[in-house]
């Protein structure tokens, strides 16, 4: 038999590393050094060692709010809550570290809200509706708008209750809405029915189909008078055509036109008639006169005489085209005096 304790073993034993305690104490730095390097991105990242503005928002009640809480304006977050404080007269005071560069979207006008919702959590907000204001100086203290969802609960079940009371009053049987849908529903039957909006307005089928008739007889009369107004127009026309010569086809005189023309034509021959009767009447006194040119006054009373029945025969005719031709005294005789 061997002796057990003086086997070889059958793992020989590795070696010593060399430095290994260097090594180690190596990697401990660098990981502190990355533990480190990764804190001062993050604090460099959330502004921490930007310099900043404070704002010191006042407000009754701060549950909800804690430190580190963004503050965002237009939806970016432009400041942080610092601490959270109560105050001297018992309101919750909000400290707000605001970035200089973004603290020039603060103006004096701003308003600050603290909104906590039904679900999510509270949220502080910032507006500025006027930019050109001053800017908010440092320090400031605003008091915050709040906008509690959970306590307007209470008012909305009660305005839900009140609306579902009236509600149910109105759907009542003996309801004033069940009255007034059911003369709506007797309106409208009324409205398809033959006589329409009439049989609405007069209320019964009679006096709606005496107003229907009643129509229909003045459509008629209307008509019948647009008809004769137009026969009026027509005459009208053709009168103006004939007697004045207004729409007349080129070349077609008209008949007042005629008429002043004859006139103007008989006017003359009246006065040639005139002067040979003065000739006649000189010749008569000269033949009176003078006894011995007897035979010469004859020759001539007999010429003149010619040219007076000529004349007066030109007359005559004249005088039957103007009768022909006025359309006012078609019976009417002219006479010479």
């Amino acid at each position: 038999m061997t002796n057990p304790q003086h086997e070889d073993p059958l793992v020989p034993e590795p070696p010593p590393v060399r430095g290994l305690a260097f090594k180690a104490a190596l990697l401990m730095a660098l990981t502190l050094l990355l533990v480190v390097g990764s804190v001062l991105y993050v604090m460099f990242a959330r502004g921490v060692f930007e310099p900043t503005q404070r704002v010191v928002l006042i407000a009754d009640d701060a549950e909800g709010v804690t430190v580190g809480m963004d503050m965002t304006f237009a939806g970016f977050a432009i400041g942080r809550v610092a601490r959270v404080e109560l105050g001297e007269d018992g309101n919750a005071r909000i400290l707000v570290d605001v970035a200089e560069k973004d603290a020039k979207w603060l103006r004096s006008s701003s308003i600050f809200t603290m909104e906590r919702s039904l679900v999510g959590g509270t949220r502080i907000r910032a507006f500025s509706g006027v930019l050109d204001d001053p800017p908010l100086p440092d320090g400031a203290e605003r008091t915050v708008l709040r906008g509690d969802a959970a306590a307007e609960i209470p008012q909305i079940t009660a305005a839900v209750r009140e609306l579902l009371e009236n509600l149910k009053a109105m759907t009542q049987r003996d309801a004033a809405l069940n009255q007034t849908l059911a003369n709506l529903q007797t309106t409208t039957e009324k409205l398809n029915g033959p006589h329409g909006a009439l049989g609405v307005l007069t209320g019964n089928e009679a006096d709606a189909k005496q107003l229907a008739a009643t129509i229909a007889s003045a459509n008629a009369l209307m008509a019948r008078a647009n008809a004769l107004t137009a026969r009026l127009d027509s005459l009208v026309a053709n009168a103006d055509r004939q007697v004045f010569g207004q729409g007349a086809a080129p070349g077609e005189g008209s008949l007042l036109g005629d008429v002043r023309a004859t006139v103007t034509q008989l006017n003359g021959l009246l006065g040639d008639a005139r002067g040979s009767l003065q000739k006649v009447d000189a010749v008569l006194v000269e033949a009176q006169g003078i006894a011995s040119n007897t035979r010469e006054a004859t020759t001539d009373l007999t010429a003149l005489r010619a040219e007076v029945e000529r004349s007066l025969r030109q007359v005559d005719s004249l005088i039957n085209e103007i009768n022909r031709k006025w359309p006012f005294a078609r019976d009417t005789e002219i006479k010479l005096p």
